[in-house]
């Protein structure tokens, strides 16, 4: 007869971002996990959890629950994003409510930091949630996944009434960012900025202005607080190619060594627009294994996640679980070589 494993959890570092912390492994959870899902994360190798759950679910018990939840099997929750926060249309657009919005925001890094949760991402994205970024469904080594074609999206209609240029986006999120890093610095939360996906100059008749380095790089100086970097998508730096100005190595090696990466989607595409595919991690064009060396070499302490999986389910499944172990091998190579 089998017999339970005793043996007691190892959590992983209570501060991922200390220095000697290194790379740490995370994925997203659902806002409601069954026990089994803590499970399959648990034997894939999970260490840090992030979860998006909707405005009204999220405050301070909610997510000191959750945390302890995570804690029970070994692993650490890093990251809470907010649905009706996080790439909201109000916020990004300045919409009626927008103060109010602001203002929930706020109270969410207050509830963060009382609850230790050590970082949010945030996306200043309008149409996000209308499923612009995806034109299609196709198969990547078998498995579901998202296509774009920017050719397709000059289809698109206008998302929000009118169009929205530049310079608005930038006065609204010049006004968010400097409402909310002071409160981010007083709570002691980190927040990582998260490039527009895909990285095209409009969708939907809203200007994306986080799709190149200029507009990463101008952000920074906006928000001007240690509490405030990236969430570097490599995904999406991949998707826009030699558009965003620098290629995700690059990209790597010059905000790694300022300790402005915080945590990596670390995702691969096909190719770069004007139409891409999602992949594994291991079958896009992008070399892996050398992003990693640069984030070792830079003496990286964060948490990269596999954001987008083929196939994935929202439970748990072995697209999944091949991912995570794959990240995880080539997490101890790189360690073992920087040794």
């Amino acid at each position: 007869m089998d017999q339970p494993d005793t043996r007691p959890l190892q959590l992983a570092p209570a501060d991922p971002f200390a220095p000697g912390a290194g790379i740490g492994i995370g994925h997203r959870f659902p806002p409601s996990p069954e026990p089994e899902v803590f499970d399959f994360y648990r034997a894939t190798g999970i260490e840090y959890g992030s979860v998006l759950a909707r405005l009204g679910q999220v405050n301070y018990d909610w997510m000191a629950r959750m945390k302890e939840r995570m804690a029970q099997r070994g692993i650490r929750l890093l990251n809470v994003n907010v649905v009706g926060l996080h790439c909201d249309p109000v916020i990004v657009l300045g919409l009626p409510g927008v103060e109010e919005k602001v203002e929930l925001y706020r109270e969410f890094l207050r509830d963060a930091g009382r609850a230790g949760i050590p970082y949010t991402t945030y996306g200043h994205m309008a149409n996000l949630r209308l499923g612009y970024g995806v034109t299609a469904r196709t198969p990547s080594r078998g498995q579901r996944a998202r296509q774009f074609d920017a050719r397709v999206a000059e289809g698109f209609p206008i998302s929000h009434g009118r169009r929205y240029p530049e310079e608005e986006i930038w006065k609204s999120f010049t006004r968010f960012a400097k409402a909310v890093v002071p409160v981010a610095e007083d709570a002691g939360v980190r927040i990582g900025l998260h490039p527009d996906d895909p990285p095209l100059p409009s969708l939907g008749g809203v200007a994306r202005v986080f799709r190149d380095y200029e507009g990463y790089r101008r952000a920074l100086e906006i928000a001007n607080s240690p509490n405030f970097g990236y969430c570097f998508c490599m995904g999406t730096w991949a998707e826009g190619g030699e558009s965003t100005g620098k290629p995700v190595i690059e990209m790597i090696r010059e905000f790694a060594p300022q300790g402005k990466i915080f945590k990596v989607h670390f995702r691969n595409v096909d190719q770069p627009m004007p139409r891409f595919t999602e992949t594994f991690v291991d079958d896009g064009y992008t070399d892996m294994i050398e992003a990693l060396r640069e984030l070792r070499r830079a003496n990286f302490n964060g948490v990269i996640v596999p954001d987008h999986v083929p196939g994935m389910m929202p439970m748990g499944d072995r697209n999944t679980a091949y991912t995570v172990g794959y990240m995880r091998a080539l997490r101890d190579v790189v360690n073992r070589e920087f040794a």
